[in-house]
């Protein structure tokens, strides 16, 4: 028994192409065609417009509706206000000879003390030793503390020590932009 191709069978056959006579033959026509419509739209358009502006053309001008023309002139010495004698306000005078005071303090400022920089605490030193370096790579020389606490051994990677706390914001913000985050500024005593 034979095979039959059930598939080919389903498909539609392709549409013929058509030929090149027809072709040339369908697009010139509409180019035959004009669009009349279009043009009488066209044309009432532009009569319209025309009958519109010669419209306002006869219409007469009231006037009470025109503005008037301005003239400039430049003014005499007799239009100006006189000259005042004196100045009306006296505050320049007054702020002159005033004398502000000033409350001050007898008492000297303390010094905050020394301050110092931690930027890590780790557990292991090869960590602490790792944070120190990337100071390092950023132009800081740090110091790696030893403490014990209650909680075990740990290794506290420092900076330090600052007279001031400007001091130590500074290196920190330039820390910062090293991307090393996480610095604390505390005060040591």
């Amino acid at each position: 028994m034979p095979h039959k191709d059930y598939v080919k069978t389903a498909r539609p056959k392709p549409k013929a192409k058509p030929s090149a006579a027809r072709r040339t033959n369908t697009r010139s026509a509409p180019k035959a065609r004009r669009p009349w419509l279009l043009m009488i739209i066209t044309a009432l358009l532009l009569a319209s417009f025309g009958w519109f502006l010669w419209y306002l053309k006869q219409q007469p001008v009231s006037p009470e509706k025109t503005a008037p023309a301005i003239t400039r002139t430049k003014p005499t010495v007799d239009d100006l206000p006189a000259k005042p004698v004196a100045e009306p306000y006296q505050y320049i005078k007054e702020l002159e000879n005033r004398e502000i005071q000033v409350e001050v303090d007898s008492t000297p400022r303390q010094p905050q003390g020394p301050f110092q920089m931690q930027c890590g605490s780790f557990r292991q030193a090869e960590q602490a030793e790792a944070m120190r370096a990337q100071i390092a790579f950023a132009g800081f020389t740090s110091t790696v503390r030893r403490t014990e606490g209650s909680n075990g051994v740990w290794f506290r990677v420092v900076l330090g020590p600052y007279d001031s706390r400007r001091q130590a914001t500074a290196d920190r913000n330039r820390l910062q932009q090293q991307n090393i985050n996480g610095c604390q500024i505390w005060n040591w005593t």
